[in-house]
């Protein structure tokens, strides 16, 4: 980590540097909740249009949600992980990145298991 700000910094800066960090966590947040929401329609769709549309169509589609969800949880680290140039010093704390990673990696292979199992039958 970078050094605390020298006491002649300016408090607006201060400010603008915690509202960056709150907006990447947002960044985070989302990009989370829109690989949840995928990887729930992905299996959903196995589930609701069998016996509506064709099986070929039915893996397709949940494979591409699926897909998409493991996308966006990769997404969501490296969001964290790289995002640019850093702030001034903030006044608030960041959540440790090993526990973002930790979750990141767990919902991916939860997600890469839930591929398989629209594979399996």
């Amino acid at each position: 980590m970078s050094e605390p700000p020298p006491e002649t910094m300016d408090r607006r800066t201060q400010l603008a540097a915690d509202r960056t960090m709150l907006a990447a966590e947002r960044t985070y947040a989302a990009w989370m909740r829109t690989g949840l929401a995928a990887m729930a329609s992905g299996v959903g769709a196995r589930s609701l249009l069998k016996g509506v549309i064709p099986a070929w169509s039915i893996r397709a589609l949940g494979t591409t949600l699926i897909l998409f969800s493991a996308f966006s949880f990769v997404a969501a680290v490296w969001r964290e992980v790289n995002p640019g140039p850093p702030p001034p010093w903030p006044d608030l704390r960041r959540l440790p990145r090993w526990i973002l990673l930790a979750i990141n990696t767990v919902l991916l292979i939860a997600t890469l298991a839930m591929l398989a199992g629209i594979w399996a039958r």
